[in-house]
């Protein structure tokens, strides 16, 4: 809780970033609420779908790098009202699309204008939250993950069922727009906000960590940051928790209603309650990283004790589809959903917290989310080439995701050395390789 003459201004930015986070959800998700309408007037085929559904991970990927970068260059307030206003409007167009074609190009402009997102939001909490706070504000933001994902099933659904599919992205298209007119006129660092009181700016600033001074001195190339063991070690796992976590945002509709029968009324009700729970979820491994760092853990246990726990329940999802009843599979879905999101608050810390100076933060935030998104590649266009093989069924795609996400658990666990910023060796201007440790 803030002291009663403390301002509270950095909580109004981090409930923002969770509405973008969400539209930007929306507007990803929305084509898997509409996939059986397009189906049926475009005569998609699982292979086909598959495709479409990856798309967007083709260009989003491809855009982390260079995303990152222009984060860091251009600041939070520019970039994410670009961002925005890019997804929105190819949001909007896809209403206009008449075949395979359109749609697979809509969905890779969608992809070039989401990337910059999850790098901001690294960024802005970056610049808004002490360390002691970061993990759970973290855990805000990406909840919007899940809310999006949540919201688009009963919205999209509904726009659908009343007005068509192409009203529906006309519409979401339209949230976004609104949302990037409130985020320019409201963002500034704290240090220049007009609404930040002296103590909360004090109480940022003074909860920040501590810059090192040898970094300061030489100039540290964005590509040197490959040169560590523990940013490929964040890319592996990152990779393995996305490849888990996007069914959830691509296939899981058509999951409950091809592969458990569900009408799309009950997708619609059924399908909210992984993602609600996930939410909750993603809250409590924020708190409990943010507790273990105010209780004198280490910083890379405080880390890794949620994202190792949480990847290693995930893994439930490999059971889902052995279960004999709809209820059960939701439920262990739910479970799996539930422990990837309370992995999530940690790894978005990460950046920040293994960053060598502010200037890197957004950087190594698109790094890691380049590699987590080649995982929507693979698993959009691996689980619709095995459900067509399989002829529908599920099996295959949900087992491995169960295996993944073991071995994202122990990419973390063992090549993820100390979480402290990335350090140069002794005389060497260049970043190189730091000591790689266990869990400190």
């Amino acid at each position: 809780m803030d002291r009663p003459n403390r301002s509270s201004m950095r909580w109004y930015i981090v409930f923002m970033a969770f509405l973008g986070t969400a539209i930007n959800y929306i507007d990803r998700a929305n084509l898997g609420v509409a996939l059986p309408a397009l189906k049926h007037e475009f005569g998609l085929t699982p292979e086909t779908s598959g495709l479409i559904l990856g798309a967007f991970f083709w260009t989003y990927a491809a855009c982390q790098l260079p995303s990152g970068w222009f984060v860091d260059k251009v600041g939070p307030r520019i970039a994410y009202t670009f961002a925005v206003v890019w997804w929105s409007i190819f949001t909007g167009a896809t209403a206009v699309a008449r075949g395979f074609t359109s749609l697979f190009g809509f969905r890779l402009l969608l992809g070039i204008g989401e990337a910059p997102a999850y790098p901001t939001n690294a960024k802005s909490v970056a610049e808004w939250f002490p360390r002691s706070e970061r993990a759970f504000a973290t855990s805000i933001y990406d909840s919007g993950a899940r809310a999006g994902t949540v919201a688009a099933l009963p919205l999209c659904t509904w726009i659908i069922r009343s007005y068509g599919w192409r009203t529906s992205f006309v519409i979401t298209g339209m949230i976004g727009i609104l949302w990037s007119l409130v985020w320019y006129a409201i963002y500034r660092h704290p240090t220049k906000h007009p609404l930040v009181s002296d103590a909360e700016r004090e109480h940022i600033v003074s909860g920040q960590p501590p810059v090192n001074a040898a970094m300061l001195g030489p100039k540290v190339p964005w590509s040197s940051l490959f040169k560590y063991r523990a940013v490929w070690g964040m890319m592996m796992g990152f990779f393995c928790l996305n490849f888990v976590i996007y069914f959830f945002v691509t296939w899981f509709p058509t999951y409950l209603r091809d592969g458990r029968g569900f009408t799309a009324v009950k997708t619609g009700i059924w399908g909210m309650i992984p993602g609600l729970f996930a939410i909750v979820a993603g809250w409590t491994g924020g708190r409990t990283s943010d507790f273990l760092v105010r209780r004198g853990f280490s910083l890379t246990k405080a880390r890794k004790i949620p994202i190792v726990g949480g990847m290693t329940i995930a893994a439930s999802i490999g059971l889902a589809v052995i279960v004999p009843s709809a209820t059960g599979a939701v439920a262990l879905l739910a479970l799996s959903y539930g422990g990837l999101c309370f992995a999530a608050a940690s790894i978005w810390s990460l950046p920040a917290d293994v960053a060598p100076t502010p200037g890197h933060v957004a950087s190594i935030g698109g790094i890691q989310n380049f590699a987590s998104n080649l995982a929507g590649i693979a698993l959009t266009t691996f689980t619709g080439l095995m459900v067509s093989l399989t002829k529908g069924s599920f099996f295959i795609p949900l087992a491995v995701a169960g295996i993944v996400s073991i071995l994202g658990a122990a990419s973390y666990l063992f090549i993820v050395g100390e979480i402290a910023p990335l350090r140069p060796r002794d005389g060497d201007r260049s970043l190189l390789g730091a000591p790689v440790k266990g869990m400190a």
